[in-house]
């Protein structure tokens, strides 16, 4: 059960009808995009992924955006036109990173410690790295467009030639690594749960990084072409580095934690966004908000900028644009909220134990995809047998079967000591009685038909 944390040639087509090959010559698929672009009707605010959006990049031109879902799925999309041209599922967890190449392509990271390069029309990734042994949460590309740096909950950045060879480690981090971006002379910067941001130097040697310790954990980071920083996490506050690591100042964006940071092209402006559903708009040399873009009150899991557009991603499984000079969404705004699956079941301790679970999983057969595998039914369910949901090897070989003891006994001493190889973030109930309010409300509420 997650829980999010802030801190063949014959074509093949999804649920909606998308065909996820695309497997046609260049010029022919060039063709077919810019053909559907021209004539489509346009929408603002794209609906497709059954999850909470958590990752976002805008390819080069301005006219793609790629987004990365709880829901495990990559969504490729057509900005002006706000249509998916291709689902890719790949990926075997939450998919919580993105990153434009410099060539068109793009690289996507996941939860499930993958990292894979992807070309527009191509249905699998050409290449993938698997070098971390945890999610990895955040991607970066060097200045020359040469290599892939990443960050990860393995407690490590990696730096690695786009075209293969030896991967460098960045180690030090006290635990989760949450973000990392490149200096323009090459330095990397990684931001950690540890509440500290670390600039490592260009080359691989004996030298340490420099090490910059801030009041709270953090979450993300960005670097203008002038090397100056900024870095965002828990305390709501976007602080703004000079290349250096000294503290130039400090912006409060809250109340509540900041998420995701995005530099805009000009570089003038810094995106904020946040856990309480808006997207604060920082003027970078000012140090003052210039804006803020309201939403439906739900967490902003991912940012990107298209020209003076954001492009946003949140929990009500939306990508949505905005003009950044005004704040004014682009298009409606007023979309029905998704509805709350625990309604029926008001009142309920276990429901509201339960709650921390709900982004990540659902309780009915019908409900959509989500970053873990339904519940319906688990009552008496072997481990790693839900239909439709890729499982890691580790858990498909465990004899293990889920009821009420089970459940309890997870949840007790945590997913990564009761289900080995599990990629469900570690979590526990410590009080019994929640536990067992938690399996008489999965009894309930999971009971197939």
């Amino acid at each position: 059960m997650h829980a999010p944390r802030l801190w063949s040639l014959e074509p093949r087509r999804n649920e909606g009808g998308f065909d996820t090959t695309m497997q046609h010559p260049r010029f022919l698929r060039s063709l077919i995009v810019a053909t559907a672009l021209l004539t489509m009707p346009a929408l603002a605010q794209m609906r497709g992924h059954g999850g909470p959006v958590r990752a976002l990049g805008v390819l080069p031109g301005g006219e793609i955006a790629v987004s990365g879902g709880f829901d495990q799925a990559v969504i490729v999309w057509g900005i002006p036109t706000g249509t998916a041209l291709s689902v890719l599922r790949f990926h075997e967890g939450a998919v919580n990173a993105v990153a434009a190449l410099p060539d068109g392509g793009f690289a996507t990271a996941s939860e499930d410690g993958r990292i894979a390069v992807w070309r527009i029309g191509r249905p699998e990734p050409e290449r993938v790295f698997t070098e971390h042994t945890g999610p990895v949460t955040g991607l970066a590309v060097s200045p020359d467009g040469l290599a892939l740096a990443s960050a990860s909950w393995d407690g490590t950045a990696r730096i690695r030639p786009l075209s293969g060879g030896p991967t460098r480690v960045l180690a030090g981090h006290a635990g989760n690594v949450n973000a990392v971006a490149y200096l323009p002379d090459s330095r990397i910067a990684t931001a950690g749960y540890d509440a500290t941001l670390r600039i490592w130097p260009a080359e691989d040697g004996n030298a340490p990084p420099v090490v910059i310790t801030l009041p709270a954990p953090l979450n993300a980071v960005a670097v203008a072409r002038d090397g100056a920083i900024a870095v965002a996490g828990g305390d709501a506050t976007v602080r703004l580095l000079r290349p250096d690591g000294r503290e130039r100042g400090a912006v409060e964006v809250g109340p509540n934690p900041v998420i995701a940071l995005a530099l805009s092209p000009d570089e003038t402006r810094i995106a904020a966004a946040t856990a309480g559903g808006t997207v604060a708009v920082v003027a970078r040399e000012r140090g003052t908000v210039l804006r803020r873009l309201v939403g439906p009150g739900l967490p902003v899991w991912s940012v990107a900028w298209r020209g003076d557009e954001l492009v946003t991603g949140g929990s009500d499984r939306l990508v949505r644009r905005w003009n950044a000079a005004t704040g004014e969404p682009i298009g409606a705004l007023s979309l029905p909220r998704p509805s709350d699956p625990l309604a029926a079941f008001a009142g309920d301790r276990g429901a509201e134990v339960y709650r921390a679970c709900v982004a990540c999983h659902a309780l009915t057969p019908e409900d959509g995809p989500r970053a873990g595998p339904t519940l319906a039914g688990i009552i008496g369910r072997r481990i790693a047998t839900a239909p439709g949901y890729r499982y890691s090897e580790a858990l498909k070989s465990m004899d293990l079967v889920w009821d009420a003891a089970t459940i309890a006994r997870l949840f007790e001493v945590g997913p990564a000591r009761y289900t080995p190889g599990t990629r469900m973030p570690e979590q526990t109930i410590t009080a019994a009685e929640d536990r067992a309010a938690l399996v008489r409300f999965l009894e309930k509420a999971t009971a197939l038909p």
